[in-house]
């Protein structure tokens, strides 16, 4: 057997550098055997900020530098620092955007933070944010039927972090919690927003609402995490949906991302449809 590796991975950013973060995630899913620690340099843009980073790649074990930088003299900063010192650094944007520049046949503008520009998709989303969090957990029903997309489902099927993801990408969402009698009006129904349902089983749903308990220092057995109950929520929610007509998406083995990706795929079929 091979000596284990201990990886030290330097995220490096002009911006945030939350789209670096998004991308790291999906190169160490597919090499979950790795040991590693994190390093974030978010606003990189001075030769000061590149010396500080080489002499802190210095103090560690195999240094990995990953960068997300347009700006091409602090670019050339710290691939001539890493080549010096021979450490691993590779660039996400740097094949990409020369090939867009090829194919869009237009010159890139090399501005850092280019992807937060004050620009109409800014507010866009700013407004879509606001309107997601004036409408999570059944708020401002009355005006819920203005929404792209409405979730529903029972408590704790991920209703919320799902409605915020949306809303950050721009999707106007209200989510409806299911509760005992409820009744879905008319209007809601006959809206041109997304209907969507979030299912789950019953299983994982009563070991997530016991460890809500828990985090609430509320242990003792209640009907809100009796296995009978839940199951009979899931069941008359079942049964809305499907009267009401309402496509069901079962998020069991599934991240925010992946219910997501799964509604925006529903909602971009429903407007092609129209």
């Amino acid at each position: 057997m091979g000596i284990t590796k201990n990886y030290n991975f330097f995220l490096v950013s002009d911006s945030t550098g939350e789209t670096l973060d998004r991308i790291f995630l999906a190169i160490k899913a597919q090499f979950p055997e790795i040991k590693y620690k994190l390093h974030h340099f978010a606003f990189m843009r001075t030769s000061t900020q590149v010396a500080t980073l080489l002499e802190k790649c210095n103090l560690v074990e195999n240094p990995i530098v990953l960068y997300t930088l347009v700006e091409k003299q602090t670019t050339n900063l710290l691939l001539h620092g890493c080549s010096t010192k021979k450490i691993p650094c590779h660039g996400i944007l740097d094949h990409l955007i020369p090939k867009f520049e090829t194919l869009l046949k237009a010159k890139a503008t090399h501005l850092p933070s280019g992807q937060h520009a004050l620009d109409k998709e800014y507010y866009k989303k700013i407004e879509s944010l606001q309107f997601t969090l004036a409408h999570d957990d059944g708020q401002k029903i009355e005006t819920a039927a203005s929404a792209d997309i409405i979730i529903f489902g029972v408590s704790r099927t991920s209703k919320t972090p799902t409605s915020l993801y949306l809303g950050e990408r721009g999707y106007k969402v209200a989510n409806i919690p299911l509760v005992a009698n409820t009744k879905i009006s008319n209007e809601i129904i006959g809206s041109k927003a997304l209907k969507v349902a979030l299912t789950i089983d019953k299983n994982r749903l009563q070991d997530i609402r016991k460890a809500r308990l828990n985090i609430l220092n509320e242990g003792k057995a209640t009907s809100y995490s009796e296995l009978s109950n839940i199951d009979q929520e899931l069941e008359t929610a079942k049964k809305i949906f499907i009267a009401n007509k309402i496509p069901i998406l079962d998020v069991t083995r599934k991240s925010v991302e992946e219910i997501a990706a799964s509604i925006i795929k529903i909602y971009e079929i429903q407007k092609e449809k129209k």
